[in-house]
């Protein structure tokens, strides 16, 4: 695909590491919560390959957090989300998916439970704050609703964890996936969490202190020489393989969370309230006719304004959500929603790349 500049403005915000990762050497971005988003900084090939061998350091500024505190904060998150938070513990992280009435997927952010009456709303890519005012006044809740002034930078790959180690000492080294705790650089407390967009392994840092979080950044690279550290960005390729859903790519307000594989945290039989709540009943009642699903392309190449999977009758049976060249295949690599007659079991398909049709195969997330 051709490749466009993105003109920088107040509606397109810069993150308090652009200037850093520009130095780095940046070649291209996304927008992400109206804010720019590093794609790559070499070659997405190498940027694969260095990602599950070495460490990386990601600015993820662009995962926004909302920040929900008050009286009735508990109630406002449970409304939003169809997982039952009743049993939620502080220093806990817990992924869910957020649904309007309809059952509909608003958002799959990752919620910090900070104290009993304090959350933070990680974000994927969609207005979150704007959804959580207007159910707050409809409901007329008591809560304060902002987003807080939070910038994160993610350090992921197999060598993240001696990095994060020799930087913050053993003890960080015991922090358990989905926990987070506070830990101490150069006398100033961060916000740490194990997690992070890649099935590498890593951490996610919430910086609230600009100074020590720019810092902290230079220290992270100053360290990670030994590991071969290097800046970089969510790979594609990479978290399609281990299954990771993108929101606003895989799936988008007019999908339920069982057409996207989160059926274990929908909570139906449970007694919390949350918006959408008849609504899934339904769905799961009737049986869903759709289902996002791996899929292997025998291309290396993919244009993704042809989107459509097609059977040997070339009827469409599927459309493609996400795809990229990946280089343990050697093929393309994707996500798609596909029709309910072809996402039990493995089934062939045709899609037109360049005018020509290819052939490929359903398969489970993740890919293997």
């Amino acid at each position: 695909m051709k490749n466009f500049y993105i003109s920088k403005s107040r509606r397109v915000r810069s993150t308090p590491f652009t200037k850093k990762i520009e130095e780095q050497g940046v070649k291209s971005y996304t927008v992400y919560n109206h804010m720019l988003l590093p794609t790559t900084f070499s070659n997405v090939n190498e940027e694969y390959l260095h990602l599950k061998k070495d460490v990386q350091v990601w600015d993820v500024s662009v995962q926004r957090e909302i920040e929900i505190s008050g009286k009735h904060a508990h109630q406002l998150v449970q409304l939003m989300t169809c997982r039952d938070l009743s049993k939620t513990k502080v220093g806990n992280c817990y992924y869910v998916p957020l649904i309007d009435s309809n059952g509909g997927m608003v958002n799959d952010p990752l919620i910090y439970k900070l104290e009993e009456n304090i959350w933070r709303v990680c974000i994927a890519d969609s207005d979150v704050l704007l959804y959580a005012k207007g159910i707050a006044a409809g409901k007329n809740l008591n809560v304060n609703i902002f987003e807080a002034n939070i910038d994160t930078m993610a350090v992921q790959g197999p060598k993240s964890f001696k990095l994060m180690e020799d930087v913050f000492g053993n003890e960080i080294t015991k922090l358990k996936f989905f926990k987070y705790s506070f830990y101490n650089f150069q006398n100033k407390k961060f916000l740490i969490s194990r997690s992070g967009f890649s099935k590498q392994g890593g951490y996610e840092i919430h910086v609230d202190n600009l100074k020590a979080g720019l810092e902290l950044y230079d220290h992270l690279f100053e360290v990670g020489r030994k590991y071969n550290i290097k800046p970089g960005a969510p790979n594609h390729a990479e978290r399609i393989e281990g299954g990771l859903l993108s929101y606003g790519n895989d799936m988008l307000i007019s999908d339920n969370p069982f057409e996207c594989g989160f059926e274990k945290l929908v909570h139906l039989d449970s007694d919390v309230e949350f918006l959408g709540k008849n609504s899934l009943k339904k769905i799961w009642n009737r049986g869903i006719k759709r289902k996002l699903m791996g899929v292997k392309i025998n291309s290396d190449t993919i244009n993704l304004n042809n989107l459509d999977l097609l059977n040997n009758n070339k009827e469409i049976i599927g459309d493609l959500r996400s795809a990229a060249f990946s280089p343990t295949f050697k093929k393309i690599i994707g996500i798609a929603m596909v029709k309910k007659d072809y996402f039990n079991g493995k089934n062939n398909f045709s899609i037109n790349i360049n005018d020509k049709l290819v052939d490929g195969e359903i398969c489970d997330l993740p890919i293997v």
